[in-house]
């Protein structure tokens, strides 16, 4: 069975995280595992408190799992501190982990911080550099590139910038661009591609980068191509919004169980 780890924070309210996470791993038919970063006391209102996990304790459970279960693919989420982030490197690559998604978490949907200001550079040096894919929305392009990102070429030039750190390709996602698509970029070498992506008018989010980057991984887990992975990551977290559940008392989660929902129907 296809094996796959996400190194992430803990969500509560169950809409994103390693919660949104595991979900999406067994819709997709993949065996997940977890190294947990933080805990987060959060619901559809907002993040009221994080406890970061020691970075050993974090460490220790990507080598427990990696040693004994395998691990075919791995993705980071929320990465709080230099401290965790250096550790999860170190534990990356001792394990030779080498399908990495990178989800660049800065805030949480509800803009609350997720990564400190001083932990963005050990992100830009030692994460981005072991990712297969990295893929951030504007706002997470935006710190990694080091200037605004807000347009389609700025979106480019970004991900020229990314490129640059390290990473194998980016994944920059169109979600806050202001027109009435949804377009991603994805960038590979020399190669740039614009994937095309409906906008869906809802208020419920929460969740969407964790689910869209816990597919891919799904997908690079059961052997796919690392782009059609990113096709069908997206594809399935375009449903995955459009089945978004009206949980909560402010921003619900979308649904990553959205597949078993229909065969309900």
């Amino acid at each position: 069975m296809p094996r796959a780890l996400t190194i992430a924070g803990s969500d509560s309210g169950g809409g994103a995280g390693i919660q949104a996470d595991l979900k999406t791993f067994a819709v997709l038919g993949v065996w997940g595992m977890t190294a947990v970063t933080s805990i987060t006391v959060q619901n559809t209102e907002g993040v009221e408190a994080v406890s970061d996990v020691p970075p050993e304790i974090v460490g220790a459970q990507i080598r427990a799992v990696a040693g004994d279960i395998g691990v075919d693919a791995a993705k980071t989420g929320m990465l709080s501190t230099t401290q965790i982030i250096e550790e999860v490197a170190e534990a990356v690559l001792e394990t030779s982990i080498s399908n990495l998604v990178v989800d660049p978490v800065f805030v949480s949907k509800h803009g609350d911080p997720l990564l400190r200001d001083e932990a963005v550079e050990a992100l830009r040096k030692r994460i981005v550099p072991l990712a297969t894919v990295v893929t951030p929305n504007l706002a997470e392009a935006t710190g990694l590139a080091g200037f605004s990102v807000s347009t389609r070429s700025e979106m480019e030039e970004a991900a020229r910038a990314i490129l640059g750190l390290g990473a194998r390709a980016v994944l920059v996602k169109g979600g806050h661009l202001r027109d009435d698509r949804a377009d991603d970029l994805f960038a590979e070498g020399d190669r740039m591609e614009w994937l095309a992506g409906e906008r869906i008018d809802t208020p419920d989010t929460h969740g969407t980068g964790c689910v869209l980057s816990a597919a891919i991984a799904a997908h690079l887990a059961r052997g796919d191509p690392l782009e059609d992975a990113v096709l069908r990551g997206k594809e399935f977290v375009t449903e995955a919004i459009r089945h978004g559940l009206r949980i909560g008392q402010g921003i619900g989660p979308v649904s990553p169980g959205w597949r078993l929902l229909a065969d309900r129907g």
